[in-house]
């Protein structure tokens, strides 16, 4: 007769039994792997070149803002060709190398023509090419005429409404208040992405959409709109000469904007399959991956500045 086996109780105490490993814990916002000495060097390059031709050659920055343009089309145009999507590049880079400057020469008419103008013209185009994947072709084309080029030249529209093509003189004479709305919004998306990296990588533990964008934290948010808050004040007094609250009402703006636009980004990138849209910019990744804050935030700057230009 077989022996019972022992009850539960009887069997050897686990303190006998070899222990099992214990998995590390993984950190649900893992901490952003930047090259901090190459992106810190490359943007402050990026801001003083901008900064340099908006202050003291507007048509300069209007020629630096579409070379930015252009690299980031063309970024674009790689990733959707590698995932089989024909973008017609022709008609989408002479838009990309046109918008800009109908902007600051033609003001927000001239832009919405081009943009139209452009549009048909990528209809037109691949209407008589092969009719294989013509209309995601089509809606590929004006989607990227759409976020690029278009969005990213209503940074040029405030030095259209001050003078155009008249040059604006050396500081701190002759500057617009265009100029310095321009500056004011570059200055407050720099400091979204300067404030919210640096607390998000110290403190961020609750990401705010990790299926798009795990190391994005509502503490990163937080210290993005601190930051920005900070800086859009100081601006408002030093630059603007508005009242201390329309730098609030700005911060809160850019924020929000930019944070769309790099969720947007992080979105098409993890639709395309992509991490960065490209390696030129050391620190960075791609062109795109530092213009998805601007191209969001630049018509919110357009239409908050015309609302409270009367403050």
């Amino acid at each position: 007769m077989n022996q019972a086996e022992p009850a539960p109780a009887e069997r050897a105490p686990t303190r006998d039994r070899p222990r099992r490993a214990k998995r590390p814990r993984e950190n649900p916002t893992p901490k952003a792997g930047r090259n901090l000495p190459a992106a810190i060097g490359v943007g402050l390059a990026m801001l003083v070149a901008v900064l340099g031709g908006l202050l003291f050659l507007p048509l300069g920055f209007v020629l630096v803002t579409t070379a930015f343009a252009v690299f980031g089309v063309w970024e674009v145009f790689r990733a959707l060709q590698a995932q089989g999507t024909r973008l017609p590049i022709i008609p989408v880079m002479v838009g990309t190398l046109v918008m800009p400057v109908s902007a600051y020469f033609g003001g927000l008419e001239g832009l919405l023509f081009t943009m139209t103008a452009c549009s048909v013209a990528v209809l037109v185009w691949r209407s008589v090419e092969s009719a294989a994947g013509a209309p995601r072709s089509v809606f590929a084309g004006v989607f990227t005429l759409a976020w690029v080029p278009f969005l990213i030249s209503f940074a040029a529209l405030p030095l259209h409404a001050t003078g155009g093509a008249t040059p604006i003189g050396l500081w701190p004479s002759g500057i617009p208040q265009g100029a310095w709305q321009i500056a004011t919004l570059l200055l407050l998306v720099v400091s979204n992405d300067t404030f919210g990296y640096i607390v998000g990588a110290s403190i961020g533990k609750h990401p705010m959409a990790p299926k798009i964008s795990p190391k994005k934290s509502w503490e990163g948010f937080a210290g993005s709109v601190g930051g920005a808050m900070v800086i859009g004040v100081l601006a408002c007094i030093f630059l603007l000469d508005k009242p201390w609250w329309v730098g609030l009402v700005l911060a809160l703006g850019m924020v929000a904007a930019a944070t769309a636009g790099d969720l947007a980004e992080s979105m098409v990138k993890r639709e395309l399959g992509v991490k960065d849209m490209s390696s030129i910019l050391p620190g960075h990744g791609g062109v795109m991956d530092r213009l998805d804050s601007i191209v969001f935030a630049a018509p919110v700057a357009y239409v908050l500045f015309a609302l409270l230009s009367g403050v």
